[in-house]
C-alpha cells in the first residue's frame, strides 16, 4: 500500500479505531494462551504465579514425542515431494503459452482458494476408490497438496525475475538444458526454494485438516494431539505446547521472510 492509499483510508472517520480492534481480535487470545502457559496452577483460567513445570511436562510426554516425530516425519517428506513438483511446475510454465501457463498455474494454485476441508474430503475420497490405506503415506501426500502453492509462488516469482540474458549466454556458448538448470537456474532459485520449502514445513507442520481426514492407526501428529486433548478439557500443558508451536511457526515464517529479501 503507498503512503498516499494509506493517508487516503486514515482520512476515513475511525480507520485507526477499527484497525485496533481488529488487530486485538486476531491477537489477543494469543497472548492469553502465551501468558497462562505459564501458569503454575493446573486450572487454566485461574492464576496461581509463574512456572516452567507445564513446559518441562509437554518434554517429558511421550504421546507429545510420538505426536512431533509423526508431524516432522510427514512435513519433511511432504516438503520434499512439493519442492520437486514445484521445480519442476515453475520451469515448465517458463516455456508455455500465456494462457496456458495461466491455466495450469490457477490449477496449482486453488489449494489456496478452495476450502480446506472440501480438499481434505476429495483426498480421502480418491484414496478410498483407489484402495491406498489411511495413514503417514496418505498424510504425506494430502500436506504435499495443501504446501504446493506457497512453494510455487515463492520459486515462480522468482523465477520471473531472472535475467534471460545468462541463459542466453550460456546457449550460445554450447551448454545443454541440463548444464543450464545445473550452472544458472538452480543456484539462482536456491533461496527461493530454502524460502518456499520452509513455508511449506511450517503449514505441514500446523495442519489439522488435512490431517484429520487422512490419518490412520499410529499417525497421529501435533494438531490431532491437540485437538485430542481438547476433547476432554483445556489444560496448561495444552497452552505450554501450542506456545512453542507458535514460536516455531513466526520463527520459520521470520526466516523465510529474511531469505526471500535477500534474494535480490
Amino acid at each position: 500500500m503507498t503512503q498516499r492509499a494509506f493517508k487516503a483510508l486514515n482520512a476515513f472517520p475511525g480507520f485507526a479505531g477499527i484497525g485496533i480492534a481488529l488487530l486485538l481480535f486476531l491477537y489477543l487470545p494469543l497472548v492469553v494462551v502465551i501468558g497462562y502457559s505459564f501458569n503454575a496452577n493446573n486450572i487454566v483460567m485461574v492464576w496461581d504465579g509463574f512456572s516452567l513445570d507445564w513446559y518441562a511436562r509437554v518434554f517429558e510426554s511421550e504421546p507429545i514425542r510420538r505426536a512431533f516425530m509423526n508431524s516432522l516425519l510427514i512435513a519433511v517428506w511432504s516438503t520434499l515431494l512439493v519442492l520437486v513438483l514445484a521445480i519442476l511446475a515453475a520451469v515448465g510454465l517458463v516455456g508455455m503459452k500465456r494462457r496456458g501457463a495461466a491455466l495450469v498455474n490457477g490449477l496449482l494454485s486453488a489449494p489456496l482458494i478452495l476450502p480446506e476441508i472440501v480438499l481434505a474430503i476429495a483426498i480421502l475420497s480418491l484414496f478410498a476408490f483407489v484402495k491406498v490405506p489411511l495413514g503417514i503415506p496418505a498424510m504425506i501426500v494430502g500436506h504435499a497438496v495443501v504446501g504446493l502453492p506457497f512453494a510455487l509462488m515463492t520459486i515462480r516469482s522468482r523465477l520471473s525475475e531472472a535475467d534471460w540474458s545468462q541463459f542466453e549466454a550460456a546457449a550460445d556458448l554450447g551448454a545443454n538444458e541440463r548444464q543450464i538448470f545445473r550452472r544458472i537456474t538452480f543456484p539462482m532459485l536456491t533461496p527461493a526454494i530454502v524460502s518456499g520449502g520452509m513455508l511449506s514445513f511450517i503449514v505441514s507442520m500446523d495442519n489439522f485438516i488435512m490431517s484429520f481426514f487422512t490419518a490412520g492407526p499410529g499417525s497421529t501428529t501435533l494438531p490431532l494431539y491437540i485437538w485430542g486433548s481438547l476433547r476432554v478439557g483445556l489444560t496448561p500443558e495444552i497452552n505450554a505446547l501450542s506456545t512453542m508451536i507458535l514460536a516455531v511457526s513466526v520463527l520459520v515464517m521470520i526466516l523465510s521472510q529474511v531469505i526471500t529479501r535477500k534474494k535480490g
